[in-house]
């Protein structure tokens, strides 16, 4: 097993690492930054090689194992001093392990359940509802412009490894995603809407949109024919977060389908 010692903050594998804290260094190189145990471990078991795994000397002797998984796949392995390793580190309590790996690029569906968010713009949520996707068996998740980056670190923590299990596409304009998404019942998350979520029929090819918690979708007053569907709640209450909602008809799709 072949180690490196960095001990230098211009050290060019931690300048990139740490560049990849922002998005347009993401998007240029198409790489992410994985922090921590869980999250590596997750990539890896899902077939995503790491091409730089960082530690500290203390995360090389409690995260042996991880680390054994990483020689395996062919990473590069970097020691890295904690004051050091610091510079990269977006936790507040680091595990002291942290990987840069290629965004993956899954191939999507085109006949089960496609989620398609417009005016999400918190990574906790973001990261939700992936994992949820991802849990319920959908076959993709699209993007419109003005959600939150997936790749953020927050967004990925949030996701617990679901970036790597679901297609993840981004689109430009709803006429894009209409032409993604031929030939599909679409219905849209409203608290207001008159059809509840349980009386869909969510085996058929389908599309759901959900859109802000304070606004709604811009994207449905752009696709005709699309439905509001709403999840019942108790007297008083006006909203589910938008997580919460997804998650909820997410699993009711998964349960006929099933």
């Amino acid at each position: 097993m072949h180690i490196v010692d960095i001990s230098s903050a211009a050290n060019p594998r931690l300048k990139l690492a740490r560049s990849l804290q922002r998005r347009r260094i993401r998007r240029k190189q198409q790489q992410i930054l994985l922090e921590g145990e869980r999250l590596i471990a997750d990539s890896m078991s899902a077939g995503f090689s790491p091409a730089l795994f960082f530690f500290t000397p203390e995360a090389e002797q409690r995260r042996a194992r991880l680390l054994a998984l990483a020689a395996e796949t062919g990473a590069q392995l970097l020691r890295v001093e904690p004051a050091l390793f610091a510079s990269i580190s977006d936790t507040v309590s680091s595990q002291g392990v942290a990987a840069v790996t290629a965004i993956p690029q899954l191939p999507p569906g085109n006949a089960g359940l496609a989620l398609v968010l417009d005016g999400v713009r918190d990574p906790g949520n973001l990261g939700a509802l992936l994992r949820s996707a991802a849990a319920a068996d959908a076959e993709q998740v699209i993007l419109m412009p003005g959600v939150t980056d997936p790749w953020s670190p927050k967004a990925l923590r949030a996701g617990m490894g679901a970036h790597f299990r679901i297609a993840l596409r981004e689109a430009k304009s709803v006429a894009q995603v209409r032409a993604w998404l031929p030939e599909r019942s679409v219905y849209f998350a409203d608290a207001r809407g008159e059809l509840t979520y349980t009386d869909v029929d969510w085996s058929r090819p389908s599309a759901l949109i959900l859109g802000g918690e304070t606004e709604r979708a811009g994207i449905v007053d752009q696709w005709p024919g699309v439905e509001a569907v709403a999840v019942p709640m108790a007297r008083g209450v006006e909203s589910l977060n938008v997580a919460v909602a997804g998650s909820v008809i997410l699993f009711e799709a998964a349960r006929q389908r099933l």
